[in-house]
């Protein structure tokens, strides 16, 4: 029998979000042209007329989701990058929402963009980007910027805000309420913001892809107080982000858990450091005196 959770214990009135949705911005000038980099600060690129349509569209995607919920007393929470894109993606988002609907919205900067390094020359890009891939797409930090594993240090401090702040009721003071947080940010950061959250490798992050402009990944919570991808999206849409078969079953597991539980499952947890080392004392004692460990 599983031991009542400490935590929830400790906390006994702790609400957790029944969702946390991570969304890409909308297209920006420099999706459709990467020469915008070269005359435009990064954090002042500005949406293109296809992404502010992407975004209302998402708006109203995350709003149907919500609100066929049994409980009809929901509420959202937003936080958002301080680039343009992201700010000008949350101010459409937010048209499919009445105010009384919205507890609040905090700019956050630590789910900014990664920093490629203040203005961008092409030329030297192409370049750089080779040697990301030769490098490694996590631990290569771009000259006067930052890596992936940097972008991962500052999501792990938000994350700790974030869980401070549900703990001190700062995002849900009414525990009737559904709370679903709405994180706007950009294709890196979610990924590294999943990545972080659920414990995958270095190796697993550099297999997942981009999410597309305004696409979204939603976390939602289980029964037992875990979250996971795999309530709303289906393993051909994870597949697709880049998942493996273990990742996927790995959410799955997710749906049920307790919080705080620890799938022994997972090979990366163990298996991927410790695949030659013997189950047992009695299966090492057999290997060392030759025995097969079976009756003959």
């Amino acid at each position: 029998m599983t031991e009542p959770n400490q935590e929830a214990m400790h906390h006994p009135h702790h609400h957790l979000p029944k969702r946390i949705i991570l969304v890409r911005h909308g297209e920006s000038q420099g999706n459709l042209d990467t020469a915008a980099y070269t005359t435009t600060p990064d954090n002042k690129i500005q949406l293109t007329p296809s992404g502010l349509a992407q975004a209302r569209q998402a708006g109203n995607h995350l709003y149907n989701i919500i609100s066929n919920d049994e409980n009809k007393n929901w509420r959202v929470y937003f936080y958002v990058s301080p680039y343009d894109r992201t700010r000008s993606t949350l101010r459409e988002i937010g048209r499919s929402f009445k105010k009384e609907r919205i507890i609040g919205v905090r700019e956050e900067c630590r789910v900014r963009e990664q920093d490629f390094g203040n203005f961008q020359v092409k030329e030297r890009m192409k370049v750089v980007k080779e040697s990301r891939e030769r490098f490694g797409r996590f631990f290569y930090r771009f000259p006067e910027g930052e890596s992936a594993a940097d972008v991962f240090d500052r999501v792990s401090g938000f994350l700790e805000s974030l869980w401070r702040d549900i703990d001190m009721k700062r995002v849900h003071r009414d525990p009737s309420h559904d709370l679903n947080l709405i994180i706007v940010s950009h294709g890196l950061t979610c990924r590294v913001f999943l990545m972080k959250w659920f414990k995958w490798t270095v190796e697993q992050f550099e297999h997942l892809n981009n999410p597309g402009n305004c696409e979204y990944r939603i976390m939602q919570l289980g029964p037992g107080g875990e979250y996971s991808l795999a309530i709303h999206h289906t393993d051909e849409e994870m597949l697709e982000w880049g998942l493996s078969p273990e990742m996927i079953d790995d959410q799955k597991w997710r749906m049920h858990a307790n919080k705080g539980d620890w799938n022994e499952k997972c090979p990366w947890y163990l298996d991927e450091f410790f695949d030659h080392v013997a189950d047992s004392d009695r299966e090492s004692d057999d290997k060392e005196n030759g025995s097969s460990g079976t009756c003959d």
